[in-house]
């Protein structure tokens, strides 16, 4: 066999010659028949079986078949014998520059910090389909279109870089365009680009800073307590933690100040909190600091992370309404208190800076006794006294508690209507009734009620009153007690109290005389002892009732 190196231009579209197959032993008379087999015979390649020569029959693409092994044979046309034993051969498709090279991986996003020194940003890889063993085809050299001079990359590497001290603050994020070319960059290769997103990340390289020397705020006296007197602001070009700060108040430049001062968590102001009344200053000057909570002294001394401003706080006169100067009033007045008595007197006052005229009444806050008083019907008087400025008639009103203090001035009762009986045959010294007493009074000591019988010439010889201290019980001075002798008896009871001076009141009782069941019950309940004062029998009065009655109903 007899051949060179076959090798075919990828994409050529002409078929063509590219070589030949021939045996030593051919004399060019054409005795021998040349046959082509193996990876791509008859689809890519044909052989001419005459003269051994090999053509191609469309493209080829080496990036889809790089080379073709084929098998050749060369064939006795008289014996039909192969003339050479078969052989093996390989066809080489030759590269051309036909592909662009890619990036990989895409996108690319970085990040850095701010005012670092010269450091690798990122890589970027591309690669080339191209044969990179055949000429410049796939060999790739790198260039910045865009983001010079902040980034640089070497031409022949895959490292972007950055300048040093890049400061965030000046500008936060870069495009980087990096381009790559094949053929080392020569003209007539080819060409990509990429994006590399580079973001500065922040370091506290920057201090607060108040942008005015002196802050002044104004406020109405009447503000309430907690309200925000006014906002400042230091500025700090970092963000996050690096941004944060801790706002202080120092005392008061003129006198001791009890002002608060917050840091707004959002907005990393200072807020400053009302903590006082204006009667006690009209004007305040101090001092407000600004310090980072997180320094980092590889950037920035310690003192210049902190700032200094003067506040100056004038607090405004706002009119208010007078002041009483007391909460509320209680005062005590007897119930027998003459119409004219004084009971006491308010008085108010006004707490703004120009005093206004504060009328109260035309009495000039004096309260008197306008009637007479009855503790037994009222014992408590809630007044509301206003006073009221006389300028600008604003007013305010206190509340007036007057309590009526008791007299003796009501005389004691028996506490009910008494029907008190006496049984047959009771003996003496039993008891028949016992008796309490009320009154409307109420004295300190509490009450104490003396019973006694009306002072007679004689002696009661029926009944004796025992005096049991606030209650007393009348009691049989004899025996033989019976209906037929007398069915009622009157005794007038005295109830005394121990006032000064002490009031007394009688009342007459009627005990009856009644027959009286085993256990001392009285079952007419003295019906049976008023129908015997009138003459007439149990039966005939219970008959008149029942007719009563009848008739109403």
């Amino acid at each position: 066999w007899i051949w060179k190196q076959l090798f075919v231009p990828e994409e050529d579209p002409t078929p063509r010659v590219i070589g030949q197959l021939k045996s030593d032993s051919d004399r060019g008379e054409y005795s021998i028949k040349y046959v082509l087999s193996g990876e791509g015979a008859g689809d890519a390649f044909e052989i001419d079986e005459y003269s051994g020569e090999i053509r191609t029959l469309k493209k080829l693409d080496r990036e889809e078949k790089a080379f073709y092994v084929l098998q050749a044979q060369a064939i006795n046309r008289r014996s039909n014998e192969p003339e050479e034993p078969q052989s093996e051969f390989i066809i080489k498709v030759q590269d051309i520059n036909d592909n662009v090279p890619q990036f990989q991986n895409e996108p690319y996003v970085s990040s850095i910090p701010e005012m670092c020194p010269t450091t690798t940003v990122a890589q970027v890889t591309a690669t080339d389909a191209d044969d990179p063993m055949f000429g410049n085809n796939a060999k790739l050299i790198y260039s910045i279109l865009q983001g010079e001079p902040y980034f640089s990359v070497e031409p022949k590497t895959i490292i972007v870089t950055s300048w040093p001290n890049m400061d965030r603050e000046a500008r936060e994020q870069y495009l980087v365009v990096v381009q790559v070319k094949d053929m080392l960059g020569l003209s007539g290769g080819y060409s990509s680009s990429t994006t590399v997103t580079v973001s500065l990340t922040d370091v506290n390289d920057n201090g607060p800073t108040f942008q005015h020397d002196l802050y002044t705020f104004v406020l109405p006296e009447n503000a309430p307590m907690g309200t925000t007197v006014g906002r400042i602001m230091a500025e700090d070009g970092d963000i996050g933690i690096n941004a944060k700060m801790t706002y202080s108040l120092e005392d008061d430049l003129e006198e001791s100040s009890t002002f608060i001062i917050q840091t707004d968590p959002l907005t990393q102001e200072g807020v400053i909190l009302l903590p006082l009344d204006y009667e006690s200053k009209r004007r305040f000057v101090m001092a407000a600091e600004a310090v980072n909570d997180h320094v980092d002294t590889r950037f920035l001394a310690l003192e210049e992370f902190s700032d200094r401003a003067t506040l100056k706080i004038v607090v405004e006169d706002v009119d208010e309404p007078p002041v009483f100067l007391s909460p509320l009033y209680e005062w005590k007045v007897p119930e027998n208190a003459a119409v004219g008595t004084v009971v006491g007197s308010v008085s108010a006052r006004d707490t703004d800076t120009v005093n206004s005229p504060i009328k109260i009444d035309p009495n000039n806050g004096t309260i008197t006794v306008a009637k007479a008083l009855d503790r037994e019907t009222s014992n408590w008087h809630n007044v509301t006294v206003e006073a009221k400025e006389t300028r600008n008639h604003l007013s305010s009103s206190v509340v007036v508690f007057i309590k009526v203090l008791d007299i003796n001035d009501n005389v004691p009762r028996l506490a009910r209507d008494y029907q008190p009986y006496i049984c047959e045959g009771t003996q003496a010294g039993e008891l028949i009734q016992l008796l309490s007493a009320v009154d409307p009074d109420d004295p300190v000591e509490g009450h104490h009620f003396y019973f006694s019988m009306v002072p007679e010439k004689h002696i009661n010889p029926n009944f004796t009153i025992r005096d049991n201290q606030n209650t007393a019980g009348i009691v049989a001075r004899r025996s033989t007690f019976t209906r037929k002798d007398r069915t009622q008896y009157l005794l007038p009871v005295v109830v005394a109290d121990s006032g000064s001076p002490a009031l007394s009141s009688t009342s007459t009782l009627t005990i009856s005389v009644c027959s009286c069941q085993p256990a001392g019950h009285c079952p007419s309940g003295g019906v049976e002892a008023l129908a015997l004062s009138m003459g007439l029998s149990m039966q005939t009065l219970v008959g008149i009732l029942v007719c009563l009655v009848t008739l109403t109903g």
